[in-house]
């Protein structure tokens, strides 16, 4: 874990406290010492667990784990104990729950779109199913939690930031519209790195693919549409040229509906900004 992350778990930790916990204060003593379990309430796969032993080491808690990130839960289970001075448990344990449970939500809602995925053996890509990546829409100040939340559930974590990799969208090319020629500037300026652009018609996927593009972004195309380009490009003899990622509005519900239709990545802004948390709780030992 890089220093940047671990200033963001202080700072988190730090926003919580605020001037202090004034409740822990008034009720217990300093020298009052505890043992705090965390079991997960309900199904998922564990994220958060390194940032949880990080906050813990930073308030001087003992830590024993009883789990490692990626691993399924089932409802009871213990994934870590915590040793120590009972304010300083208390002091952490918002911060440490929340973190658990946002990022095994995350890490959930992507291994059940990978498993799901992964599990049919039917269409197209049946022997080579699509891979499932995040996108950009993240929380600002989560971006690293989230990713990696991602990874952990086994799908992709995609572009990082805006420096990573070339993305052509639509409101670039409002204005330049030309899309051949906007592939072959970016080109110019970018060299060897890879250029994926977005495409909102059939017309324009055989454009972008005519004039280099690495990858077409087929963003809120139905199925049946995507189908469309898949088949246009592989008659053109230009489909293993390309690679194809489909977007737009799909979630882990829907997205077996565009497993089959020969993308090769299906990137989900719902795995990031609609996961449903996890239930993870921390309970004192008499």
């Amino acid at each position: 874990m890089d220093r940047q992350h671990i200033a963001d778990l202080a700072a988190f930790l730090e926003e919580d406290l605020g001037r202090g916990d004034v409740t822990s204060e008034a009720l217990v003593a300093e020298t009052n010492e505890a043992l705090g379990t965390v079991r997960a309430g309900e199904p998922g796969t564990l994220a958060g667990l390194e940032e949880a032993s990080v906050l813990a080491a930073a308030a001087g808690l003992e830590i024993v784990t009883h789990a490692i990130d990626g691993d399924d839960l089932l409802p009871g289970r213990v994934v870590v104990e915590l040793a120590g001075a009972a304010r300083a448990i208390l002091g952490v344990e918002r911060t440490m729950l929340n973190l658990l449970s946002h990022m095994s939500g995350v890490a959930t809602a992507t291994h059940r779109a990978v498993t799901a995925v992964t599990e049919a053996h039917t269409g197209l890509h049946a022997d080579n199913p699509p891979r499932i990546a995040a996108t950009r829409k993240t929380l600002p100040g989560l971006r690293a939690l989230q990713k990696k939340a991602v990874v952990l559930g086994g799908g992709l974590p995609h572009r990082f930031d805006l420096s990573e990799a070339v993305l052509i969208k639509d409101n670039h090319l409002v204005i330049t519209p030309d899309i051949a020629a906007a592939v072959a500037r970016v080109r110019d300026q970018v060299g060897a790195m890879p250029i994926e652009i977005e495409v909102e018609s059939l017309a324009d996927a055989m454009t972008a693919a005519e004039a280099g593009a690495d990858c077409l972004l087929l963003d809120n195309f139905e199925p049946d549409g995507i189908v469309e380009v898949v088949v246009a490009l592989r008659s053109a003899g230009l489909r293993d040229a390309v690679s194809l990622e489909a977007s737009g509005g799909i979630t882990v519900d829907t997205v077996l509906e565009y497993a089959d239709t020969g993308v090769d990545c299906i990137s989900m802004g719902s795995l990031t900004m609609s996961a449903r948390q996890v239930d993870f709780s921390l309970h004192f030992t008499p």
